[in-house]
């Protein structure tokens, strides 16, 4: 077969999507024998995944490689379930990103956002993955679940080792793996001062709630946690770091954004499609797959490709043109079916609001090539360093 596809060997360092092409294109049922693992590529299969949770299994994790703990719902909570049970925890930790309280944050993601802008507009440059991409979500997901603020370098620099993969390694590093248990630990902590001092935050709601009568047991909120501050700052980082490039490499579409401001949002939600922050998302197959004239063996690894069903010309088109005033055609940057992501709201409300405010303040920015660092991971998708200039 003509096509490789290995996420593990560029880890998206290099530009994927003309792979992507090559695979819907040539083998859009993709089998790597030496990693063992298969690959949907279309939006259409991919689509169709999302929505067949019965036979595209979550219970062994959502990261490409096999979970390291023996139910890798306690790491990842209810994405790492089937329904019911991830009906049941789903509909409960839901009371925490209702439409009301999602929008009552906006005041608060706005002025952090400022502040972390001020604190480098005076200097004319910045490397705002650090000083900014990073630390704003942190804040955020922190805010919800009651961290204090002295804890919260602590815990990004932790999230960011976790999904950090080696070149051309398929396993969680040591470092990552450390990681996670520190993670862990500090979770486990935090759960018990909150039972001790109960606080109006997300941390206290779960301990707080009940499922058919039973109250959630710390290694589920521990679980859920552990999610939030993975998830919820990793992409989130990624995606203002993805809009913010893209959008300074189509000059067209920058002046449609200076001419109309109301075009954040979509903004927002073409950075997702065009280069979303997910790239992968893994299953398991419950049961032998037939699909395009191939079987997916019961227990196979599935890669559903997120970044390759956003580009697929089946669905949008002109796919590979940043456009912010496209209107055909579903991204699954967020999924889809019973697995979409709690948070799509959020993330897109604190996207809108920090790059809202970056157009503000520091309108004139250009990109510096040469002092960009992609992150080393098999299935996020963004930049480690990103420098900007601004104010000359």
């Amino acid at each position: 077969m003509a096509v490789i596809y290995n996420p593990y060997d560029w880890a998206m360092h290099e530009d994927p999507y003309p792979t992507y092409r090559a695979l819907r294109d040539e083998a859009p049922v993709y089998h790597n024998e030496e990693l063992d693992f298969w690959a949907l590529s279309r939006h259409e299969d991919v689509l169709g995944a999302f929505r067949d949770a019965q036979r595209y299994s979550s219970t062994e994790g959502v990261a490409l490689e096999r979970g390291q703990q023996s139910k890798a719902s306690e790491v990842m909570s209810f994405l790492a379930m089937d329904p019911p049970l991830h009906t049941s925890m789903r509909a409960l930790v839901n009371r925490g990103f209702t439409p009301r309280r999602v929008a009552a944050l906006e005041p608060f993601v706005r002025e952090l956002a400022v502040h972390y802008l001020d604190s480098f507009a005076g200097d004319g440059e910045c490397d705002f993955i650090g000083q900014f991409a990073g630390k704003l979500p942190m804040d955020v997901i922190s805010e919800l679940i009651g961290v204090p603020p002295e804890d919260r370098d602590c815990l990004r620099t932790w999230a960011d080792l976790v999904v950090h993969r080696e070149e051309g390694r398929a396993e969680v590093p040591p470092a990552g793996v450390q990681a996670g248990g520190s993670i862990l630990g500090y979770l486990a902590e935090h759960v018990e001062k909150r039972r001790a001092d109960p606080l109006s935050d997300l941390t206290t709601a779960l301990i707080d709630a009940e499922i058919d009568r039973e109250f959630l047991s710390d290694q589920d909120i521990i679980g859920f946690l552990f999610l939030m501050i993975i998830a919820g700052n990793e992409t989130t980082t990624k995606l203002l770091g993805n809009a913010l490039y893209w959008l300074a490499e189509n000059p067209g579409e920058r002046d449609r954004v200076f001419a109309n401001r109301s075009l954040v949002s979509n903004w927002v939600d073409e950075t997702l499609r065009f280069d979303a922050s997910s790239q992968l998302i893994a299953r398991t197959a419950s049961c032998d797959i037939e699909i395009r004239d191939r079987t997916i063996p019961r227990g196979a690894r599935v890669a559903l490709l997120i970044g390759s069903a956003n580009r697929d010309e089946r669905e949008f088109n002109d796919p590979d043109a940043f456009d912010l005033t496209r209107s055909q055609g579903q991204s699954l940057a967020f999924g889809n079916g019973t697995h979409f992501c709690l948070g799509a709201s959020l993330a897109r409300l604190e996207a809108r609001v920090a790059l809202e405010e970056v157009l503000a303040r520091i309108p004139d920015y250009s990109v510096q090539r040469n002092g960009i660092v992609r992150v080393h991971s098999s299935n996020v998708r963004g930049f480690a360093v990103l420098p900007i200039r601004f104010g000359a």
